[in-house]
């Protein structure tokens, strides 16, 4: 027998990378991970390569049931290689693992908010053409369809999240018209980030069979309008069982340089997005709070009430890299629990 493997990778693109795919054709009995090929493909034309030496490798990472072809056929999240099989320069799953793998026992966990917005003929769907609707407001969590644009999109990339096997938690209508959200997680470093990536894909193909097309731009219409970003909930065991571990994680996210060095890899066009309006903190400045959705960082009420739980990154943008904002959390924040001696 034979069936389709759909073999996706992240490229090269700068500043923010774009997703890519390509069918292998396979023979035999489907089987595990570790049972398929690495694949090549032409780098120079994903900004991965120079055209004298373009070769580069697919190297399967993560798999689950194709929902858009079904029966045995499969998608295959990879990672870039080079040829001598090391990873390629823009592979930043390869980091995350090692890093993930040294805090591993505190246990770290994320849940992602991913928030997108769909575009049609080059406008926001559910904006007329050369104008604009009614001012944001009611389309937060809206119903209605004065004020709801995609649900069918979304219910059906909703279903194949949950066919292809995904830690999809939710789905959610946000705050400016054709503006939608889904949730991943809570689950490990590279689970999260793998399961993000392919929701993605997901995404942008389910929207490919409405004529629809969706974007991470983190500012997709400029003016009084929310941005999109990509929340991201973490904690530990330690923070799960105790609120002073709560505090030691934001405050680390608050030391010295952190706030910039963690900033700058949370998506192009932060700046645009991160105002200190719209439910943001500026973008140059660093802020925990209870509640406080204008804060760089949010401790949910009820984590204070219990003295134990999560906090939220709010920095990070739509178009955020999942590899690379889990990396840089899980180092800063398990590297002070580590050192307070808690974990």
């Amino acid at each position: 027998m034979t069936f389709k493997a759909e073999y996706i990778w992240i490229d090269g693109t700068q500043p923010t990378a774009k997703l890519r795919s390509k069918t292998k054709i396979i023979t035999g009995e489907p089987a595990g991970l570790d049972a398929l090929p690495i694949w090549g493909f032409d780098g120079s034309s994903t900004n991965q390569a120079e055209g004298h030496s373009s070769d580069r490798v697919l190297k399967p990472v993560f798999t689950c049931p194709d929902p858009i072809r079904g029966g045995d056929d499969i998608l295959v999240l990879c990672e870039v290689l080079d040829i001598d099989m090391t990873p390629h320069e823009s592979n930043t799953r390869a980091a995350l693992a090692e890093v993930a793998g040294r805090f591993a026992a505190q246990e770290p966990i994320f849940g992602i908010e991913q928030e997108y917005t769909f575009f049609q003929d080059g406008y926001p769907l559910g904006f007329p053409k050369g104008g604009f609707p009614a001012p944001q407001g009611g389309y937060y969590c809206g119903v209605g369809a004065d004020e709801i644009f995609g649900r069918e999109v979304v219910e059906a990339h909703l279903e194949n999240c949950l066919a292809a096997g995904l830690a999809i938690s939710g789905i959610n209508a946000e705050v400016m018209p054709g503006q939608w959200e889904f949730q991943v997680g809570p689950v490990s470093p590279l689970e999260v980030s793998d399961h993000l990536w392919v929701a993605r894909w997901l995404l942008y193909r389910t929207a490919e069979d409405f004529g629809i097309s969706a974007t991470l731009d983190p500012k997709p219409v400029k003016g009084d309008w929310n941005g999109a970003g990509a929340h991201t909930n973490f904690s530990t065991k330690a923070m799960r069982e105790g609120y002073d571990a709560i505090i030691t994680a934001c405050e680390s996210l608050g030391e010295g340089s952190k706030p910039l060095d963690h900033v700058k890899h949370y998506g192009a066009g932060i700046d645009d997005r991160l105002t200190g309006l719209h439910e943001t903190a500026p973008w140059n400045e660093y802020s925990y709070g209870v509640s406080n959705r204008g804060a760089s960082v949010r401790i949910p009420w009820q984590v204070e009430k219990d003295g134990k739980g999560y906090i939220e990154d709010r920095r990070p943008n739509a178009n955020v890299d999942p590899y690379l904002v889990t990396r840089l959390i899980v180092d800063t924040c398990c590297s002070a629990l580590e050192k307070a001696g808690q974990v």
